[in-house]
């Protein structure tokens, strides 16, 4: 089932290099295609919206494009009450992890009585997108807006494809927990345009956060900066690293949890033991008989799934942080050794009890992540994404006698004379 790289070999990391880039999806055509649909919603408002909506979801009938407070209510009523206690589990044990992540203003005075400071404050709008369709996650709801009320965020609204009235309950339950003031009923890269730009009906919004197909993510790209992003997510992935202690029976059942979210998807073994990536196979073929979605699953696994076996116990943290995995599970007798050489993983799940998929749902830190590499550089939603950062500077006149001399010479080098005179006049007048 999975494809092996020997990470022995001299050109091994040229090798897994190359397997990780063939899963980027080529954007041939979709930006073109991306570009026009934002300059006609923002030509056309509402009317593109609705015109996009019903053709991407093939609708010929439509409702409003907001949902009324009746229909929330209903909706609402309408949800499982295993799936509310659920989700207010959720919700319980997410605020209180993120509430832990909390900046606090802070100001300090220099030697010349100079007084510097830092202060936050909340984003005023924030547009979340929740995908529908296969991809209807509650989930989606809460990580995306708790982290949003935990910073101070007053106004939040949701869009999700539900023009023609087919909804998951669950995310109207789980979007009216988090107090959304409105909720949308279209998807799309339309969707996106409409956050941006605002229309008659969409709230014009300051930041636009949540996942989506390849369509959403390019135009959460193009729109960015007239408003700011989250990220550019590409599909889910896990790396897990077993060793001959490892059960390959939940290694396997974790390779497909993340298999069977797309046929993107990307699900990787690395272990310095072969016997365990046979036994692994095994399971996988056996678990996979009862899958719902095995189609999805079984691609997923065929194409871009991979096992990696290193002789070299120290190879395996290399091969991590060159893959730098949305989510790392580590099954291994030696974790805690992987883990101190570890610098490129979104979320890090310790232990065998520790399966990504409560990462997705209730463990409480963010699900959002960065994919197809990016957490070499970026980290998971949280607070702070919901957050504006602001210096506060007041300089003394004792102050700017000491240190406006250094910033003279600074100007004039970098031929900035009007910096220098700006600075220079002061110190004439000693004011």
């Amino acid at each position: 089932m999975l494809k092996i790289l020997n990470y022995n070999n001299k050109n091994s990391s040229k090798s897994l290099k190359d397997f990780l880039s063939k899963r980027k999806l080529s954007q041939k055509n979709i930006n073109s295609n991306v570009k026009k649909i934002i300059t006609n919603v923002l030509k056309n408002g509402d009317k593109a919206v609705i015109n996009y909506e019903k053709k991407f979801s093939k609708i010929k009938k439509s409702s409003a494009v907001l949902f009324s407070n009746k229909e929330v209510n209903l909706l609402s009523k309408k949800t499982d009450i295993k799936i509310k206690k659920a989700i207010d589990l959720a919700y319980t044990r997410i605020k209180k992890f993120h509430t832990k992540q909390k900046f606090s203003n802070f100001v300090f005075r220099d030697k010349y009585n100079n007084k510097l400071s830092y202060k936050y404050s909340p984003i005023e709008k924030v547009g979340v997108y929740v995908p529908g369709g296969t991809a209807s996650y509650p989930s989606t709801v809460l990580m995306n807006c708790i982290p949003a009320i935990v910073a101070g965020v007053k106004n939040i609204y949701l869009t999700t494809p539900a023009l023609d009235s087919k909804i998951n309950p669950a995310i109207v339950y789980a979007a009216k927990k988090c107090g959304v003031k409105k909720i949308y009923k279209t998807g799309g890269a339309h969707s996106i345009a409409a956050f941006a730009f605002g229309t008659k009906k969409f709230e014009k919004v300051d930041k636009i956060v949540g996942p989506g197909n390849i369509f959403v993510a390019t135009a959460k790209k193009e729109v960015f900066g007239e408003v700011g992003i989250d990220m550019v997510a590409g599909p889910s992935e896990v790396s897990i690293v077993g060793d001959r202690n490892s059960d390959p029976n939940l290694i396997a059942a974790d390779l497909i949890a993340q298999a069977e979210h797309d046929i993107y998807a990307q699900s990787i073994l690395i272990t310095n033991d072969k016997k365990l990536i046979n036994s692994v196979n095994k399971c996988l073929k056996k678990q996979l008989t009862n899958l719902p979605k095995i189609r999805i699953a079984t691609q997923s696994l065929k194409k871009f799934g991979i096992a990696i076996y290193t002789k070299n116990r120290k190879k395996i943290s290399e091969i991590i942080n060159i893959i730098a995995p949305e989510h790392l599970e580590l099954q291994t007798s030696y974790n805690d050794q992987i883990i101190k050489n570890v610098k490129n993983a979104g979320s890090i799940f310790i232990g065998k009890y520790s399966p990504e998929a409560l990462g997705d749902y209730i463990a409480g830190p963010n699900h959002v992540l960065p994919t197809s590499g990016s957490a070499r550089f970026s980290s998971g939603l949280s607070v702070s994404d919901f957050l504006k950062r602001h210096s506060l500077i007041k300089i003394t006149k004792t102050g700017i006698e000491r240190l406006g001399a250094s910033v003279i010479n600074l100007a004039k080098h970098e031929n900035l004379e009007g910096h220098a005179a700006s600075v220079q006049m002061r110190l004439k007048k000693g004011n």
